[in-house]
């Protein structure tokens, strides 16, 4: 009979049976739920509740089978449905009446959510410390390749020179704000609901305050029914993973472009490529594109997992079991991604001279010969047309603004003087772009400083979540 079959005259549907259980994919939290259990059985001895001895054994049955499913040499049953059943009836098979007491004071609404919110907290930590490793990896890319310049875009079409360092820290800030979003994710996650019961509290005499402390939680849900019933720390968690998915996936289709034959910017390891099976020449950033193309899975479990949630009353309702397969699947594919990625950029190749050649043959300097127009005294728009009509003059001839002589530049304006070349080159474009997020060597120094501070603060968040998420586990010890 399952444990809460006492009010039942008939076995449940096998087909029925199979489609209610979620043990298949939860089974993943069972460390989470016997350190939750653990914590409960010590708060209910405190209490009064159970005896010490109960306690104990208790304890003692949850670190064994513990070390049993780290062995993996627990069996897990559809036939219990789930992490907490399965645990539990084990427990009870393991030593007899004292494992029936460990539910007391609580639901299986209240104890799922804690699973859930131990695992999301685990999972960020773990998140954050990879996210952390990609934006060093840029950082060190940045400074590796501090002194190329590429052809910067808007509309995918050449528009100004840029340091390939500037390209890259503007990832790094992306990321750097993904990692705000994680610290928010965090404390949304970082709520204790255990003590909810099913959704009305309980008549036992629970300290819940005593659980958090041993669970490392910073508050307790206000309310009982928002306890059991609260999914925002996860869809907070699938929007956190689908915007830093966005973010990688426009990286790797500067990746794919770069790294094509008509571009030439960049060469992928080739640990990180696969060839074709009838092409031997084909060298394909699959990896980039694998990443651009799961990005469209982190949207869907997060729009899934939105939909689910639009239309559920008070409280806890069946419907909420379909808040872990997308919350696994994204866990797992982001850690992927960001692992990857980390080693993707440290073993890529820059090809400076291809950069600099296609901006020796183009008009990514006609901003510069604007503004040179502008300091020389002609209003911006006269100076826009002026450097127009000069850029069609060059298509029309074959050539780019650097090539033109002084008389060939004095026919479109007469203030221009012999210093129009030296403004034009491609070194003192970059260089003339001082301003505080410009793309001036000066600029990116700082900038660079500026992401190397950021990135021992994000450190130091890091192993604080890290340490909650270890501490747990000692529990279990």
């Amino acid at each position: 009979m399952k444990l809460w079959g006492g009010r039942f005259t008939k076995a449940t549907d096998k087909t029925a049976e199979a489609f209610n259980a979620s043990i298949q994919y939860d089974c993943r939290m069972y460390g989470e739920d016997i350190c939750g259990s653990i914590a409960h059985a010590s708060m209910l001895a405190k209490q009064g509740i159970i005896t010490t001895a109960d306690k104990e054994t208790i304890i003692a049955g949850l670190k064994a089978i513990y070390k049993e499913i780290e062995a993996g040499d627990f069996a897990f049953s559809i036939a219990l449905e789930d992490i907490h059943m399965n645990v539990e009836q084990r427990l009870t098979e393991a030593v007899g009446e004292a494992g029936k007491r460990l539910h007391t004071g609580r639901s299986r609404n209240d104890q799922v959510a804690l699973d859930t919110h131990l695992y999301v907290r685990r999972e960020i930590a773990a998140v954050a410390k990879l996210l952390i490793a990609l934006q060093q990896a840029i950082i060190d890319a940045a400074e590796k390749y501090g002194d190329v310049i590429m052809p910067g875009y808007t509309h995918l079409q050449r528009a100004q020179p840029i340091l390939f360092s500037h390209h890259l820290l503007a990832y790094f800030s992306m990321l750097s704000r993904d990692f705000c979003h994680l610290e928010y994710v965090w404390k949304l996650a970082d709520i204790m609901p255990l003590g909810a019961g099913a959704l009305a509290g309980t008549t036992y005499p629970l300290d819940q305050q005593y659980v958090a402390d041993l669970l490392h939680f910073t508050t307790i849900y206000d309310n009982s029914l928002d306890a059991v019933s609260d999914r925002d720390y996860i869809l907070a968690f699938l929007e956190f993973a689908a915007n830093l998915m966005m973010h990688l996936s426009r990286l790797s289709e500067e990746f794919i472009l770069w790294s094509s034959s008509e571009f030439k910017f960049i060469e992928l390891d080739d640990a990180h490529c696969t060839g074709s099976s009838i092409m031997p020449q084909k060298k394909n950033p699959d990896i980039c594109e694998l990443v651009r193309g799961k990005t469209g899975r982190f949207y869907g479990h997060l729009m899934g997992l939105l939909t689910v949630m639009k239309g559920i009353p008070m409280a806890y309702d069946k419907d909420m079991q379909e808040d872990k397969e997308g919350l696994f699947d994204a866990v797992d594919n982001l850690k992927f991604a960001l692992a990857i990625y980390a080693d993707m950029i440290g073993a890529m190749k820059v090809n400076k001279e291809r950069m600099r050649s296609v901006l020796e043959e183009d008009f990514s300097n006609a901003t510069d010969m604007a503004d040179y127009l502008v300091k020389k005294g002609l209003p911006f728009r006269e100076a826009h047309a002026v450097v127009g009509k000069t850029v069609r003059y060059c298509i029309e001839s074959g050539k780019v603004l650097q090539e033109l002589s002084l008389e060939e530049f004095k026919a479109f304006s007469p203030v221009i003087t012999a210093d129009i070349h030296h403004f034009l080159s491609i070194d003192i474009c970059v260089e003339q772009r001082k301003t505080y997020n410009g793309t001036a060597p000066s600029s990116v120094r700082r900038q660079l400083a500026a992401a190397g501070t950021t990135v021992a603060a994000e450190l130091t968040v890091q192993e604080r979540w890290q340490s909650v998420a270890d501490s747990l586990y000692e529990l279990a010890d």
